[in-house]
């Protein structure tokens, strides 16, 4: 029987030393998705129609752009370090490595296409 509490056995002691900071990063990046998602929404709802034109011209200003590039990589972070946590609590043996590069390729995959996708409105790249 040990004298620390569960919390002080826990912090930074995992069998990697890297347990606490995956638990930070994804705190803060579902702090960060919070504003993010409830200015995408009110931006969206704001608009005075949803057709293909205006999306694109609220799209194309600047601020916009980046706040929609940050909820791009946000979103995509915090989903590649949820689905990485359920990959290594529930997926064994040889297949484990092999989902979690998967995992991660196509997390970084769909990142670059959303960031690219949102530049080239910015820039007024054809559609």
């Amino acid at each position: 029987m040990s004298l620390r509490s569960p919390l002080g056995r826990v912090l930074g002691l995992g069998s990697a030393k890297e347990g606490v900071h995956h638990w930070w990063v994804q705190r803060l990046t579902s702090v960060a998705l919070v504003p993010l998602a409830v200015w995408f929404l009110v931006s969206l709802l704001s608009l005075p129609a949803l057709d293909h034109t205006t999306v694109i011209v609220w799209m194309a200003q600047s601020w916009t752009s980046l706040l929609l590039i940050l909820f791009v990589l946000i979103a995509t972070w915090h989903s590649q370090l949820g689905l990485r946590v359920v990959v290594e609590d529930y997926v064994h043996g040889g297949a484990k490595t092999v989902v979690l590069v998967l995992v991660t390729f196509a997390h970084a995959l769909i990142a670059v296409a959303g960031v690219f996708a949102i530049l080239k409105v910015a820039f007024g790249g054809s559609p």
